[in-house]
């Protein structure tokens, strides 16, 4: 079954608080299904989202085992480390756009129409989209509590002119993975049946709704 939300919109007003509070206490999505794995490692990670008149704001609670964060420089190979991601499609998954986050905030983004076939977006582009993170616990056995807030400037959709983002529609998934954290892992909101590790999948994206 395919997953959609209803993404709310906060008034101008309101942004005079704090976006990660205005996050926290929007409704929140569970990443839930775990893809490409039977050692039993399943990390928790939520997310809330919502938007403005000129931006997507977007938070990541995560609950994992040994966070790590080797690449710091714009459009680095971040999903290797500890990372979360946001695909969203506006032409309903002809073309969609990825956007990649580990735990320090260090963005990847690109566009296209799969996985081959992708031209990243310019690094100017990329630096505008603001990111909070915040390392919450490092416990017992490694098990860190992170969270990252992003404001994603409609400008950062660069083939698209987005001027207003209300009654609309997109098609998107949310995801974790740590491709090369000592326990490798994939989940994503939406499920992807697929039998090979692959996120480029536009096919399983779920709906959200900008109401």
């Amino acid at each position: 079954m395919t997953k959609q939300f209803d993404c709310q919109f906060i008034p101008v007003e309101k942004l005079a608080e704090s976006v990660e509070l205005l996050l926290n206490n929007s409704p929140q999505q569970a990443i839930d299904n775990l893809l490409w794995s039977d050692n039993g490692y399943f990390p928790r990670v939520v997310f809330s989202m919502a938007y403005t008149d000129h931006s997507l704001l977007l938070k990541y609670f995560v609950k994992e085992k040994y966070a790590i964060a080797r690449h710091t420089r714009v459009n680095d190979l971040v999903y290797k480390d500890s990372c979360v991601e946001f695909f969203v499609s506006f032409d309903n998954g002809i073309n969609y756009y990825n956007l990649e986050f580990n735990c320090i905030g260090t963005p990847y983004a690109a566009y296209g129409p799969d996985k081959f076939n992708r031209v990243e977006l310019p690094v100017d582009e990329v630096k505008r989209i603001k990111v909070s993170t915040q390392m919450n616990n490092v416990g017992k056995e490694g098990i860190s509590e992170w969270e990252i807030t992003l404001d994603i400037p409609f400008g950062v959709f660069v083939y698209h002119n987005i001027t207003s983002l209300r009654d609309a529609e997109c098609k998107a998934n949310f995801y974790k993975c740590g491709d090369e954290t000592p326990d490798p892992h994939y989940l994503s909101w939406n499920n992807i049946l697929s039998t090979e590790p692959n996120f480029h999948a536009p096919e399983y994206f779920g709906t959200v709704n900008f109401i």
